[in-house]
């Protein structure tokens, strides 16, 4: 029992600093101008900073569109739109 609980705080502890180091990894500065010029066809606009890499995609936060309207916006590896939630 000691063995697990030993490993589950170790788990529990290495799980954040993972998903951190994930979640900001570096977008080529290409891709970002790509989504960013995407974004001025759809009339929307974010900051760049907003971008993260996400399940081999990207995920756009806070992304304010024409009228107002905010939303998440997914993109896969080819950033094509695969999801959009309102916020």
């Amino acid at each position: 029992m000691k063995r697990f609980a030993t490993a589950a705080l170790i788990l529990g502890l290495a799980s954040p600093v993972f998903a951190e180091s994930h979640a900001e990894m570096e977008i080529p500065q290409e891709t970002v101008d790509a989504i960013m010029s995407m974004l001025t066809d759809m009339e929307c606009q974010m900051a760049p900073d907003d971008i993260e890499m996400e399940d081999g995609g990207y995920e756009l936060d806070d992304v304010i569109c024409k009228g107002g309207d905010q939303f998440d916006i997914e993109l896969d590896a080819d950033l094509n739109e695969v999801g959009r939630r309102a916020e």
